[in-house]
């Protein structure tokens, strides 16, 4: 959805409008000069998004005084902030540590300025110590903290797809650059591709900003089940973490698996709060599947899940996403768990096989750390970049100006490569690669490329079968 929401008009289907001055909704007059948000009765093919539109319902009030506040707080006028908003506490830590020091880094070398104004960096936390990862809660508290600070011209995050949705609405009132260095989930910005609403539910404005400079999903889940059809797979059994991420990337494995004649034995959600998945284990071991594939993180069990099936002799290959790409991931399952037989998939080169300005990248990010980054690091390192480069353009702290900016990138030579935002936000990257684990890390295997995509065979049914335990295929 492109252009702004005026008075009187809905934001797209999802229920949305913006009331007109003068108006009176539920007995309150809309004041001149001002819109109100308000949601519509939902019809039936837009029930999926129900739970969430009446969760972002209950935040405009609160936004409301959020965006009454921005003008009554004075701004530094040699000051820019830019915000990260990662989960930095639980074992997620390890990866956004890696992601910081990239930010900082691009912040470092710009000479802590960009034009005539000098950066503050703010590194915030999505997650708490009691849940051991991002909650709603704190992401929506980080939004708002950073639209009701003037001097805040971008927003680096989420690190988690499911965080995304909660700040995305609340920065989008605010025209607030928001870059993601890890948002992979299709209907974050992909019209169609997501569920009845997305990508405009995240724009109550109708206006766009947000960018991601990572792949999305929509490459990764099909370019994984095409890896597995030529390496010989026939029937793969699929689980994913029922979060935005995992269940959206295994839906999309699924789809791609049917498409080409995979036979898929089950697809089951898992219970991330679980402490152990060995009957399951069992069952699945029982359908003697080629492979099983995983769609989450380590943070919903990634490792656990690959230890218990070790455990209990599942004789198959693991696959998993990107969420999974760090050391935490091989630590918590067991190296000798996963030697030779885990796969995983990830959007870009491994840190080391960047080259030109990515190559350097790593080599200073070894030098000062005294270790090779982790996959996202230089995903943060490129975020911040983006931020700088498009506050640099709009040469003021005029926020609309500064997402305008970023949108408009077409051409960046980055620590990625050359590269540039689409009409949605999304990177023109498109390329994966698949890693495996020997000797306890991450070893490159080879690279996914969009061209090499399997034709599916004609006027075939995919195969369906019910999983065991009435798990939904």
């Amino acid at each position: 959805m492109s252009g702004s929401t005026g008075p009187g008009e809905w934001c797209g289907n999802e229920g949305l409008r913006a009331g007109l001055p003068g108006e009176r909704i539920r007995g309150r007059a809309v004041a001149a000069g001002k819109r109100r948000f308000y949601i519509r009765r939902m019809t039936p093919s837009s029930r999926p998004d129900r739970r969430f539109l009446f969760r972002l319902a209950g935040l405009l009030p609160v936004l409301a005084g959020v965006l009454a506040m921005v003008g009554c707080r004075p701004a530094d006028p040699d000051l820019v902030k830019i915000v990260s908003s990662l989960p930095r506490t639980g074992s997620a830590k390890h990866q956004s540590d890696t992601l910081v020091r990239g930010i900082r880094m691009a912040i470092d070398e710009a000479g802590g300025k960009v034009g005539r104004f000098r950066i503050e960096y703010l590194d915030l936390d999505d997650s708490t110590a009691a849940a051991g990862q991002w909650t709603s809660e704190a992401e929506a508290a980080n939004a708002r903290r950073a639209l009701q600070d003037p001097d805040v011209c971008a927003y680096i995050g989420t690190f988690n797809s499911g965080a995304a949705k909660v700040s995305m609405p609340i920065l989008n009132l605010g025209d607030l650059l928001m870059v993601s260095p890890a948002n992979t989930a299709v209907g974050l910005t992909k019209p169609g591709l997501g569920v009845p609403g997305e990508p405009e539910v995240y724009r109550p404005t109708g206006r766009r900003n947000y960018t991601r400079v990572v792949p999305a999903d929509d490459l990764q889940g099909p370019m994984a089940a095409d890896w597995a059809q030529r390496r010989g797979v026939t029937k793969v059994y699929i689980l994913d973490d029922n979060e935005v991420y995992g269940k959206g990337i295994a839906d999309l494995f699924d789809e791609r698996c049917r498409e080409l004649g995979i036979e898929v034995l089950g697809h089951d959600s898992i219970d991330a709060k679980a402490q152990e998945f060995k009957s399951l284990m069992a069952s699945i071991k029982s359908t003697k599947p080629d492979l099983v594939y995983f769609g989450g993180t380590t943070q919903s069990k990634g490792g656990q899940l690959a230890k218990d099936m070790a455990a209990a002799g599942v004789g198959a290959d693991l696959m998993v996403p990107d969420g999974c790409m760090e050391q935490v991931f091989i630590d918590s399952a067991g190296a000798a768990n996963l030697e030779g037989r885990c796969f995983v998939t990830f959007g870009g080169l491994p840190p080391e096989k960047l080259t030109g300005k990515g190559g350097e990248f790593v080599d200073r990010y070894r030098e000062k750390y005294g270790e090779l980054p982790e996959a996202y690091a230089v995903y943060g390192y490129e975020a911040a970049r983006v931020a700088i480069e498009a506050i640099a353009t709009a040469g003021s702290k005029d926020r609309r100006a500064i997402c305008d900016a970023a949108l408009a990138i077409r051409d960046f030579d980055g620590a990625l490569g050359h590269w540039g935002f689409d009409e949605n936000g999304d990177t023109t990257l498109r390329t994966l690669t698949v890693n495996v684990v020997k000797g306890g890390r991450f070893e490159f295997e080879e690279i996914l490329d969009e061209a090499d995509l399997v034709t599916p065979p004609p006027d075939e049914p995919s195969p369906r079968a019910d999983p065991p335990g009435g798990g939904s295929p």
